[in-house]
């Protein structure tokens, strides 16, 4: 087990009130001796390093991102994980992803440990307000919501993103989304960015004159590709062709290409966060705290989709390039040189030690994190006193992390890396090497002419698997029931597990859970209606009861379970006409308060 485990939620106020007594608002070592500075985080889902004007795309409209990254110190090699829930866990926590138990997007695979400390919770317990707009994807109920890690405002989507499993009634479009504030569903009006934005903008124009933390996570471009039509008709009616883009690096075969009708909705998506950036940067300007704001802007990972991408290799879901190198704009007038660039290497976890940095927050004492406090880069400082290190990233489906497998190293110059092996095949693909100081768009592999960097990375990069694993090993996290912070609790299929866990209409799932204290509940499945009379069932350890149910039913509830305090498997099903399924979604009411 890790010597320094994180530090339980509950005790972060406590450390550090001890440790910032006396600093009365003035920020210790970035910002020298003026009152701290607000914070504002940026992250879209699924827009890739070539989805910008300013990397070359002539056909995408960003003129507020072009601009914001001209005002900025630019990361030239920024990295992130594979896909969004891991990538979300270490910028939040600034510990790689498996430390904390997200592993994966979906099926349980997404929940973040409870006791793992957030830059929100760090902030808020110095003084912050805290805000997330659009995106969490760390756990839908408590203890795990962003209400429960140190977010005092909360609009948020369920689960990976709208149009998926965790919808609530109503929920699955972009427009006039269904979202949940915070903890209770809530229906919003409008296209979805936008009504994240404006969350914000209302967020940070409080009268409350204490620094804020406002987290901006929007879930565009990330499919299903609903685009304000508006923005699509403007795509549509360009060229998006692979002859309409420059030929650099690993030009894609037009075989592969995306539709134009795809591309247009994506940066049709993109053009509208942009335009809500410049909303949210005016917002800023208008209150005068442009110069008292630290804004950072960046992206998951890489495009879910076949299109330009600046010439990177691979997208979404590998370790090439073109699924983990991302655009980081950080902007700071008056402190940050704007226009300035930095070339060396960094990551999603850096973001939390850089800001605590600027922001005169120290890190609780029993705090591990694993990234780096880049505030010398940012200030100007050579990077040729910067000492060298190696990131690692790694992903692909399953319960349980496996080393060797699907993982990427990466060193200022070198990167080593494994690919997971193409679909339908077993065979593990062999190691490659690259030098990325001459070869960014990885088309040498070098490993058989430098045998030696590849041992010596892959030693590297298997200690570090081994010590990530045995942070706290990867067992699944538990969903809370019948506590005091949720009632009801609403499970669904985002987060069931099992080797039928799915999201088609007859895959089987069970929730692991936790009952918080001894009680009766009320369980109400949501079912597929389904033409046959079929009986439903719920099981919890010794608890089994069964309601049998006419063709077509839609719902349905088994009236007071007594459920025992403890950890456990929850199963609720439905069989009929010799087939059996999972529920849509699981709703379990305690049906008495808890004192």
């Amino acid at each position: 087990m890790e010597g320094t485990r994180a530090v339980s939620s509950g005790r972060v106020a406590l450390i550090l009130a001890g440790t910032l007594f006396g600093i009365s608002g003035a920020a210790a070592g970035g910002a020298g001796d003026e009152a701290r500075p607000n914070v504002l985080l940026i992250m879209t889902d699924d827009q890739g390093y070539g989805d910008l004007g300013i990397h070359g795309n002539p056909r995408i409209r960003t003129p507020n991102l072009d601009r914001l990254a001209d005002q900025s110190v630019r990361l030239r090699s920024f990295y992130v994980s594979p896909v969004c829930s891991p990538t979300r866990a270490s910028l939040l926590t600034g510990r790689y992803n498996y430390r904390t138990g997200v592993v994966d997007t979906y099926i349980g695979r997404s929940l973040m440990h409870p006791d793992e400390v957030t830059l929100a919770e760090l902030l808020a317990a110095a003084g912050y307000r805290t805000g997330i707009f659009g995106k969490w994807h760390l756990g839908d109920n408590a203890p795990l919501r962003p209400i429960d890690q140190g977010f005092q405002e909360a609009v948020v989507i369920k689960g990976g993103g709208i149009g998926q499993a965790s919808d609530p009634p109503g929920g699955s479009s972009y427009f006039d989304p269904v979202l949940q504030h915070n903890g209770r569903s809530e229906k919003f009006h409008g296209y979805c960015s936008d009504v994240f934005t404006t969350a914000a903008i209302d967020f940070l124009e409080s009268k409350d004159r204490r620094p804020f933390f406002v987290y901006l996570a929007f879930n565009c471009p990330h499919d299903p590709l609903q685009a304000p039509p508006a923005e699509l008709a403007r795509y549509r009616s360009m060229s998006l062709n692979p002859q309409d883009f420059p030929q650099v690096g690993h030009p894609i075969p037009p075989a592969q290409w995306t539709r134009p009708e795809g591309i247009a909705r994506v940066y049709a998506m993109v053009t509208n966060i942009d335009t809500n950036v410049g909303r949210i940067l005016a917002a800023l300007d208008a209150r005068g705290l442009a110069r008292d704001t630290i804004v950072i802007f960046l992206t998951d990972n890489g495009p879910a989709q076949v299109r330009f991408n600046a010439g990177l290799r691979g997208r979404k879901g590998t370790v090439y390039e073109g699924g983990i190198h991302v655009p980081c704009f950080i902007r700071w007038p008056g402190h940050l040189t704007a226009g300035s660039v930095v070339d060396r290497i960094a990551a999603h976890i850096d973001l939390v030690p850089t800001l605590l940095e600027a922001c005169g927050v120290p890190a609780p004492s029993g705090l591990r994190l694993d990234g780096r406090s880049l505030w010398p880069l940012l200030g100007g400082r050579s990077g040729a006193n910067w000492p060298d290190r190696t990131l690692f990233f790694q992903w692909h489906r399953g319960d349980r992390p496996e080393p060797d497998r699907a993982f990427a190293a990466r060193s200022q110059n070198y990167k080593l890396l494994r690919p997971e092996p193409p679909p339908g095949r077993r065979q593990v693909p062999p190691l490659e090497l690259y030098d990325l100081s001459h070869d960014p768009w990885e088309q040498h592999n070098l490993a058989a002419e430098h045998p030696e960097i590849v041992e010596r990375m892959h030693a590297d990069y298997l200690a570090w698997f081994r010590d990530v694993a045995a942070t706290r090993g990867f067992d699944p996290i538990r969903i809370e029931l019948g506590g005091p912070r949720e009632n009801p609790t609403i499970l669904t299929r985002q987060d069931w597990r099992g080797p039928r866990a799915g999201w088609g209409p007859n895959d089987v799932g069970a929730w692991e859970v936790d009952v918080a204290r001894a009680g009766r509940f009320d369980l109400t499945l949501h079912l597929t209606p389904r033409p046959v009379p079929t009986v439903a069932s719920i099981r919890l350890r010794g608890v089994h009861r069964q309601l049998s149910l006419d063709p077509g039913a839609a719902e349905c509830t088994i009236h007071d379970v007594p459920l025992s305090a403890g950890p456990g498997r929850l199963e609720a099903w439905v069989e009929g006409n010799h087939a059996t399924a999972g529920v849509l979604d699981l709703a379990v009411r305690r049906l008495e308060a808890v004192p």
